[in-house]
């Protein structure tokens, strides 16, 4: 909605005012999108809280939740092409492990001997690994209410007075008064 919108009011107004908005991983000038659990749809609180990993999950939690993840039986012939019931593993995979850990699973699954609750394990310890850094300054600023009303206030005052100055700009270009 919100591309929409800018793309809308940039034309419409003649303007680049407003940037457009791009999702934070991209890979190659392509979006990526996070596959959820099951590889129905996408990772998110709205897809269900069994299809997501949430960024306060306790490692334990991390764990169940990816070993529940939708599998297939395993491929039959060697050099197969990654089945749609596996991929999403592998997609996120890809983005929380390192290029090593991907070539071997991948080489698994091409010489037929991967298993995936291998796989499985490896990728929760990786996704623990990857938001453990998340998760400490989560907690830090949880427990530091001076700093965390801080920086709420800081960025309050931040943004009223960025939201003044793009107001004053969009109620010129629509040809407000101020």
């Amino acid at each position: 909605m919100a591309r929409n919108f800018v793309q809308r009011f940039n034309r419409f107004y003649g303007t680049d005012l407003f940037p457009e908005p791009y999702p934070y991983r991209q890979s190659e000038g392509k979006m990526i999108k996070v596959p959820g659990l099951d590889g129905s749809g996408k990772m998110g609180k709205s897809e269900g809280e069994a299809q997501a990993i949430f960024l306060s999950d306790e490692p334990a939690v991390i764990r169940k939740k990816v070993m529940r993840a939708v599998t297939d039986s395993g491929p039959s012939t060697p050099n197969a092409p990654l089945a749609d019931t596996i991929s999403h593993l592998f997609q996120l995979l890809e983005l929380v492990s390192t290029p090593e850990v991907v070539k071997y699973f991948l080489d698994a699954y091409a010489q037929c001997s991967i298993r995936y609750g291998d796989l499985k394990k490896q990728l929760a310890e990786d996704i623990i690994t990857f938001l453990a850094p998340i998760q400490e300054q989560i907690s830090s600023l949880e427990t530091d209410d001076v700093q965390l009303k801080r920086v709420l206030r800081d960025g309050a005052e931040q943004s009223r007075q960025s939201a003044g100055h793009t107001l004053q700009i969009v109620r010129e270009l629509m040809g407000f008064n101020s």
